[in-house]
């Protein structure tokens, strides 16, 4: 069971204070609807930069969480246009996850862009979720449902994440799944 559970919000605007983090909250919430005995922590917001998510995921998972739960930062649209801002979410996670599965999803409207990542360092499971609150709550909702019934298949959980995040874009058309 999931009985140390760490979130890390990801973003500069919520480590500046800029954003409120409604996220987190929700995220609890779903947390303890699948195990009412999880001790969670939540972390101060990290920086969007690839050195600082790391830093934060390595000392939580030495720390001997059962789960990590990385907010935001999952869209990299910056790699298809210089102008939209920088994400390093699943760039971090690639960069030090042992095992992992990920699926990605981008579209025409410039907006569907998210890589979801679902992996272990050491014995710690880490998976990732949007920044926007729905489809943050969906994704959550996704996992947790899927951890009840393959808890040790990081392909599933990050397939039936995947899913609920296509919902939420509707009939709208996409360009690549992976």
């Amino acid at each position: 069971m999931l009985n140390n559970v760490v979130i890390i919000p990801t973003g500069d605007e919520l480590h500046e204070g800029i954003v409120l983090d409604t996220d987190s909250p929700m995220i609890m919430q779903e947390i303890i609807k699948l195990n009412g005995r999880s001790n969670i922590l939540r972390s101060q917001p990290v920086y969007d930069k690839e050195d600082k998510i790391i830093e934060c995921i390595k000392n939580h998972a030495d720390g001997k969480a059962d789960l990590i739960i990385i907010i935001g930062g999952s869209g990299g649209g910056h790699r298809y246009s210089k102008t939209l801002g920088k994400d390093y979410t699943h760039s971090s996670l690639d960069l030090i996850l042992e095992e992992k599965h990920s699926s990605e999803v981008y579209g025409k409207n410039g907006h569907m862009w998210s890589k979801l990542i679902c992996g272990k360092i050491n014995e710690t499971l880490v998976i990732n979720v949007p920044g926007p609150y729905d489809e943050a709550r969906a994704t959550i909702k996704a996992f947790c449902s899927a951890y009840k019934i393959h808890s040790d298949n990081l392909k599933e959980i990050n397939c039936s994440m995947m899913e609920a995040l296509m919902e939420q874009y509707g009939s709208r058309e996409t360009d690549n799944i992976f």
